[in-house]
């Protein structure tokens, strides 16, 4: 318990020192771009890939589990609309980005700090949490909103393409239930929860990379702890946010 009060006051501390106010923004637009670039722009394939056939398979799941006389065909639509909108593409897809973007962050700096890149920095008189993990934060929190509504995009078009080429139900009753009804604040919600997801998944990952402390096989540790760290605080920060929102 002791531990775990020290890691938070810790964590605390260093968002303290990433929040200020950059002292060279040229400098924290360039890198602000670069990480736009290597943690956004780089992740867009696999949101896509992985969106479009999550949107097949549920499609094909709720076809083949809920397929009753008395249930209107197009609920297959529906639910399947649901599903992507409140649920896979925010919280889903975003706990996919922490195994992804978190790993890749804390192994990242966790490097920087073993070789002493860090110290560099800091005998230099850089605020280095400032420098290194505030452009990471913006360029996250900027990004897998964009992210979400992709997947939300390729989720439908998957379910589309699983009833055009499968011939499981007719694409206009697809449609007619992924219309029915619509919501657009759970759009919105989804967006807004992605926000505080992106927060975490680099905050988080920038924490355990930052603060490693040993050789190599300790990034590995600092990794691996990040994304477990990253995955538990959103399934909470979902739990809350939903109570929330909708």
């Amino acid at each position: 318990m002791i531990k775990a009060f020290r890691t938070v006051g810790r964590y605390l501390m260093l968002m303290k020192r990433t929040l200020a106010r950059p002292e060279r923004m040229r400098m924290f637009f360039r890198q602000y771009i670069d990480d736009m670039s290597q943690l956004g722009v780089d992740s867009i394939g696999i949101v896509l890939l992985i969106s479009f056939f999550i949107g097949a398979v549920i499609t094909i799941q709720i076809k083949l589990n809920i397929e009753s006389p008395f249930m209107p065909r197009w609920t297959v639509g529906y639910v399947t609309r649901e599903i992507m909108l409140l649920e896979f593409s925010s919280s889903i897809m975003c706990l996919i980005l922490a195994g992804k973007v978190g790993s890749n962050i804390a192994s990242e700096l966790g490097t920087m700090r073993v070789t002493q890149q860090i110290d560099a920095l800091e005998i230099m008189g850089v605020n280095s949490a400032n420098y290194l993990i505030l452009p990471k934060i913006m360029a996250m929190v900027t990004a897998i909103p964009f992210l979400v509504l992709f997947s939300i995009f390729a989720g439908i078009i998957g379910a589309y393409a699983i009833c055009w080429f499968s011939g499981i139900m007719t694409v206009v009753d697809l449609e007619y239930g992924i219309q029915y009804e619509f919501v657009e604040w759970f759009v919105w919600s989804g967006v807004i929860k992605s926000v505080f997801f992106a927060f975490i998944i680099a905050s988080v990952a920038a924490f355990f990379g930052y603060t490693v402390e040993g050789g190599s096989i300790d990034v590995g540790k600092a990794s691996t702890n990040s994304v477990v760290s990253s995955s538990v605080l959103i399934l909470f920060a979902d739990l809350i946010l939903t109570q929330l929102l909708v």
